[in-house]
Parts: structure tokens; sequence; C-alpha cells
């Protein structure tokens, strides 16, 4: 059992897999602290914010998942969004530790649902580079039903901290038969999640200066462990007694299907905006770029047609960086998929789309979109690019990868990234 604390908002992080219908599926929740019966919409103003608009609420900061580029491939919907912001709830509701039960076996507990009212989010696993909900459905979720919470300090400097397991609607938490459970040295029982919940905190915070931290596990009551042999091995690490399970701006919450970018308010009020990103392709396709090749004019597809090839797409050669528009020059048929030869240098190499990079969360400066990702094509600042290349992101039960923030996408060459060239006044 839970008391309730006055001093604290709680969020209950639950993610969503995947079944046969949406009653089987695994959740994200987060709760701000004390647990009420509210809708979302409810929960983001107080009453006399909804009757004064003028006074705004206060926001902790947003969760943005990883391999979105500024919405899910269907558009957010509801609680299913690729990015969450969190605010100061009109009351507490966050909880803290009272009176330990022994349940019988997890079964006889009542399992999480997408729609019960505990649920404030809801994310489904990651799959890189697809372009429906669809895509989704036929991978087996390693997602916890109820896999994380944040609580948030509601006075400044507005504090989160993020732990394993989220509470059911009736406020207890319930691990699997396989997860890791103990009695701590002061009585209380602590563990982790079947498959882990994991956090690396950036060093130099998230800027361009930021550096990759150590990935480190976090235990049901906040405690911060090394990370065990695999994700479901029952043995837990060793604790990490000089570190804590406090957010900071850039941190990185990955729950075995789907990584999470934190970001405060503070962060984000430095971060460039979506009018700024949209003002630099403007400022982009205005220079006129041309196709060495056709001649014609290339430019960036609108933001709302950010996944929808168009006739004036820019193409690039991704050995070399030259950038192109589409054609059939150099597509020989004993060469395998997409390799072509750039007829610039004469590189043979991938020859894909270029795309912007729409989510502004996960730029670390407000630079110029002069590189791209490889091998997915996706186009940012160049200390974005050089950022996310250093970041090993975890994947499966033990390995780790660079991967593209904007879809997934494992990265490849020998950067990660490339320089891109342009024909005309912007090379």
């Amino acid at each position: 059992m839970y008391r309730k604390s006055k001093w604290k908002c709680g969020y209950n992080l639950m993610v969503l897999g995947h079944g046969n219908n949406e009653k089987s599926v695994p959740q994200i929740l987060i709760r701000d602290l004390k647990f009420e019966k509210k809708s979302l919409a409810k929960l983001m103003f107080s009453p006399d914010q909804e009757n004064h608009p003028s006074k705004a609420p206060v926001k902790y900061g947003e969760l943005i998942v990883l391999g979105y580029n500024g919405s899910l491939p269907n558009g957010d919907r509801g609680r299913r969004k690729s990015r969450f912001a969190l605010f100061k709830r009109p009351k507490a509701n966050g909880v803290k530790p009272s009176t330990v039960h022994i349940a019988c076996t997890p079964q006889a507990a009542k399992i999480g649902r997408s729609t019960e009212s505990p649920i404030d989010f809801v994310v489904t696993d990651t799959v890189p580079g697809s372009q429906s909900n669809s895509d989704t459905q036929s991978v087996q979720s390693t997602i916890s039903r109820f896999a994380c919470r944040i609580i948030c300090e509601r006075n400044p400097p507005f504090t989160a901290r993020i732990y394993a397991a989220g509470f059911d609607s009736s406020k207890n938490i319930f691990l699997g038969e396989k997860a890791a459970k103990w009695k701590t040295s002061d009585g209380q029982m602590d563990g982790l999640t079947t498959n882990g919940v994991l956090v690396m905190h950036p060093r130099n915070g998230f800027t361009e200066d930021s550096k990759p931290g150590v990935w480190r596990e976090i235990s049901v009551c906040g405690n911060v462990f090394s990370l065990r042999e695999t994700r479901s091995a029952q043995q837990r690490g060793k604790m990490v007694e000089n570190e804590t399970n406090q957010l900071q701006d850039g941190s990185l919450i990955d729950l075995c299907g789907a990584t999470l970018l934190w970001r405060t308010a503070e962060g984000l009020s430095r971060t460039p905006t979506v009018k700024h990103l949209e003002a630099l392709r403007q400022e982009i396709n205005a220079a006129r770029p041309q196709c060495p090749v056709g001649f014609n004019t290339l430019a960036f597809p609108s933001m709302k047609r950010k996944d929808v090839v168009d006739e004036k797409q820019p193409w690039v050669y991704l050995n070399c960086g030259h950038v192109h528009g589409y054609h059939n020059w150099g597509n020989k048929e004993e060469r395998d998929g997409k390799d072509r030869e750039c007829p610039m240098c004469r590189s043979v190499g991938p020859y894909v789309p270029l795309w912007l990079g729409c989510e502004a969360g996960f730029y670390v400066d407000a630079g110029p979109p002069t590189h791209a990702f490889s091998p997915c094509g996706h186009v940012c600042s160049e200390k974005t690019t050089a950022y996310w290349s250093q970041i090993p992101l975890p994947h499966g039960t033990h390995t780790f990868h660079a991967a593209c923030p904007f879809c997934a996408h494992q990265l490849a060459g020998e950067q990660g990234y490339i320089r891109l060239i342009f024909q005309g006044p912007l090379d």
C-alpha cells in the first residue's frame, strides 16, 4: 500500500505493447502525486486556469519517444502520441511506501489495460522505419505492462525522479513471477521489472557539448544498479550508491521496446522550435539548390508531407554526400539494393531521399541542417548528428548500437552521418 504525499506529483508511465486487441496490451502510465480518476485533459488545467487561460500551467518537461519524426505514423491520438507533456496537476497525486502486502500470485491481481484510469500515456514498441501503426502489430512486446513511473516535485526546481513499475487501479504494484525481488536492509521490498528500466544521463547536459553517460538500471524504489548480464536475468547488478534516479535534461529511458528522451521545461526553452525548423527549410529551398544531372531545382517538402517522396525531393549518395534529384544515372542491374554510382565523384554506395528532422526536441543546437544520418537520410544540424551518432542505445537483450532519433534505424558507415554537398549557392 502507498500513502499520499502532498509535496510531489507522480506520473505512472506505462508502455503499451501488442496483443490481438487493445485490451490485452501492456501500457505506459504517468501520474502526478495522488491517485485520482481524472481524464488526461482535466489533469492539464486547474479550474482556475480553465477560467483564466492566460495563467499557463506549470510545465515539468516532456517525454519524447525515439523513432518518430514529430508524430506517430498515423498521427497522435488521445493517450497514444510521440511526445508527452508533464504539467503540474491541480492537486498532488504522488505516493510513498506504507504497508507491504504479499499477494498470492501475480495472476490473481488485476492486469493493466490501456483503457484503465491510472494510465496517463500509452506507447507501442518502436519498429525502425515503420510507416504505419500496422507495421508494429506483429511485434511481440518486450515492455512491461506497468513499465515505470515518474515523480515530480511540485515546487522549483521541479525535480523529476524515475522508478521502475507502475501502479494499477488498486494503487498496487505487482511484479512478474520472473522479476527480481528482494527485501532491503531497512525492511522495504524492492525489485526490478522483468526486462528492466534503463536510464542514461548525458554528461554536460543536453547541449552541443554533451557526451554519453553510462546506462544504469532503476529499481521499483528508485535505487540505481549496474546492468544485469542480460535484460531478463534474475540476478540484479551491483548497487551504484553515488548515483540517483533524478532525471536531467537529455536523460534517456529505455523500456526494452521503446526509448524515451526526457527534456526539462528549461531545456526545451533553449531548443529550436518547429517554426525555427520551418524557417530553415524555407531558407534552403529559397537558395534553389539544383540537381547536377537534371539541372532541376530541388526542394524539401513541407513538414506536413514529411513521409511522402516529392518529385523535387533531394536525394543523396551516402558514401560521398553529393545531393541530387532522383534520376537513373549509374543504376546498373548488377548492383544489389540501392547502391548507385555518383556521377560527380564515381563513388558507389546507397542512394536515398533526404528527409528533414521535424522533432525539434532531438536537436542539441539551432544550427542549419547540413548533415544527414546514414542510412536513413534524416537531415539536421552537424552537432545533432554528431551527438546521436555516439549514443549507444539498447537493442535486444544485451546489445547496444547508435540509431537515428527520427526513425530508430541503426546507423551505418564510419561516422553514422555525412556532410551534405549541394550544387549551387548552398555549397
